[in-house]
């Protein structure tokens, strides 16, 4: 049976219905405009979906590789508990500094921890000491996002989930897109999620698609 398209007038029910962008979140979104950071933190309804799947799941530890300007980071850390802790990295130095002085201003710089340097070494060097993580949230460069899957797979506790953001590519992941890297990327994820043995997957249809999967036991 086909589905009802999600449109932007059901998207505002959603987000007026089950709020999640605060004051402090709405005040983060203007200053990173007001700073250049680029417009392409998570949605309000992924904001509302992600606070409350994390709480689903008990989650305690996060890894997450794209920090922008730590939007993303203190929704999850928001729904953790007390002895909780989002890892997240930030290539780009100045959104880093950025996103740490937003965690001050939210109360959560003991939740969050954000480093700097490319997502790859950062995973390798940095969070096998921090691991098993509960939850996995990619939303950076997406041809690196296979590559953060293989690194961040054998760190997940069974039963914990990864999470790929932009999964439908801005309508354009069903489509052959072979000069750009963007979409191929994604499909080149999407995919991985799909036919890894140790993860049972599937793609979620809110913002711009996220693809989840759960880690199976060893």
């Amino acid at each position: 049976m086909k589905g009802t398209p999600i449109t932007e007038a059901i998207v505002e029910y959603s987000t007026r219905l089950f709020p999640a962008e605060d004051d402090l979140l709405r005040d983060l979104r203007a200053d990173a405009i007001r700073s250049g950071l680029p417009e392409i933190q998570i949605a309000p309804d992924q904001a509302a979906f992600m606070g409350m799947f994390l709480r689903a799941i008990g989650a305690r530890r996060v890894a997450e590789v794209g920090t922008l300007g730590g939007y993303s980071a203190i929704v999850m850390a928001r729904a953790l508990p007390t002895d909780g802790m989002v890892a997240t990295i930030e290539r780009d130095p100045f959104r880093a500094d950025f996103a740490r002085g937003w965690a001050e201003r939210a109360g959560l710089s003991d939740r969050i921890r954000v480093y700097t340097g490319a997502g790859s070494d950062v995973i390798e060097k940095e969070f096998g000491a921090l691991a098993p993580f509960d939850f996995a949230f990619l939303d950076a460069d997406k041809p690196g996002y296979v590559r953060y899957l293989e690194l961040l797979l054998p760190m997940m506790r069974p039963g914990g989930v990864i999470a790929g953001d932009n999964a439908i590519a801005g309508g354009r992941i069903a489509e052959d897109h072979p000069d750009n890297d963007t979409v191929q990327g994604m499909q080149a994820f999407n995919r991985a999620m799909s036919e890894n043995p140790r993860i049972d997957a599937a793609l979620v249809p809110i913002g711009d698609g996220m693809c989840m999967g759960v880690v199976k036991g060893a």
